[in-house]
């Protein structure tokens, strides 16, 4: 079973791919670490409410997209 951090991760990983965005670029708009984006993208990372919502509104989706299964 995939846990959710990673189902989470590769979410965000493909939308900002079809953004065309870079982790880098991704990490400037979110305000976040690029190493974060990373950690995140490889479900790394226990992600907090507050950073799901900058990575939200910096792929410019609603944060309920993100978190839907």
């Amino acid at each position: 079973m995939i846990s959710i951090q990673v189902k989470f991760g590769q979410k965000v990983k493909a939308i900002r791919k079809e953004n065309g965005l870079s982790q880098e670029e991704l990490a400037t708009k979110s305000g976040l670490h690029r190493t974060y984006i990373s950690d995140i993208e490889r479900g790394d990372r226990n992600v907090s409410l507050k950073n799901v919502e900058k990575l939200a509104k910096a792929l410019r989706i609603p944060i309920d997209y993100l978190l839907k299964d």
